[in-house]
């Protein structure tokens, strides 16, 4: 579903946000007006790699794209994971909208934690248990959060946290399940392309995201943001109705 940003725009993104965790929106003309719906939705939080006003332009930066952790400025395929994963409280909301878009390629991708989880709680409750076992993997380097993928949190409440490149280790006891949940992540992959001034904003500890390969020059604004409290959109997803064994 589309929201017409001229009217109400931000309560309509934040009630989808806090349904799902997911909304897509449209008329973003301007960088401004990109800063100016981050701000309604919730404090601008700066990347490593944002400009003044905390957005970070995502297109082909050539040799950049070499380095564990830059693969976004390439034309390569994006594989799907959540931001900052490295730091202890990654920041809750990513807004991306499209400035350009690519001569052939370059789909977003997004898939929800919280249908992945299912999934495998159905239909694999020991790689679910196993999976959201404390300190099972070590995100962003030796300095980096000792976690796991599918996070405990507040309310019975649970989180996700996953990457799969230079940037994270996962420990012997869980290894094993890595391939099972590739496996449901792929079941789970929601794709769409964006015209100029389209966009989607997603709840970064619930959705993982990336995007297909590419030709062109593509160009995407992103901003981090966490959420105003009044909007009450809460982290994560409740933990689904479904049996899980706990092993061991």
């Amino acid at each position: 579903m589309l929201f017409d940003l001229q009217q109400d725009w931000a309560a309509g993104v934040a009630a989808r946000l806090a349904a799902d965790g997911f909304a897509r929106f449209d008329r973003i003309s301007t960088r401004a007006q990109l800063v100016t719906l981050g701000a309604s939705l919730g404090r601008i939080v700066a990347h490593r790699d944002s400009d003044d006003d905390g957005v970070t332009t995502l297109q082909d930066r050539g040799g950049l794209a070499k380095k564990i952790g830059y693969e976004g400025f390439s034309t390569g395929a994006l594989p799907p994971h959540t931001d900052r994963s490295g730091v202890t409280e990654p920041p809750a909301l990513l807004l991306v909208v499209c400035g350009r878009k690519s001569s052939s390629g370059g789909e977003c991708v997004a898939i929800d934690g919280c249908g992945v989880y299912a999934d495998l709680a159905m239909n694999d409750p020991e790689a679910a248990h196993a999976l959201a076992m404390p300190r099972t993997a070590l995100f962003g380097g030796a300095a980096g959060y000792p976690g796991s993928i599918f996070e405990h949190a507040q309310g019975g409440r649970i989180r996700v946290r996953y990457r799969n490149n230079g940037l994270v280790k996962y420990s012997p006891e869980i290894t094993r399940f890595l391939p099972v949940l590739t496996v449901a992540i792929k079941r789970h992959i929601m794709r769409f392309a964006l015209e100029p001034g389209q966009g989607y904003v997603l709840h970064n500890h619930r959705w993982l995201h990336g995007r297909t390969a590419f030709t062109g020059n593509r160009v995407m604004y992103r901003l981090s943001l966490d959420p105003h409290p009044e909007f009450a959109i809460p982290s994560g997803f409740a933990r689904p109705d479904v049996p899980v064994v706990v092993t061991g």
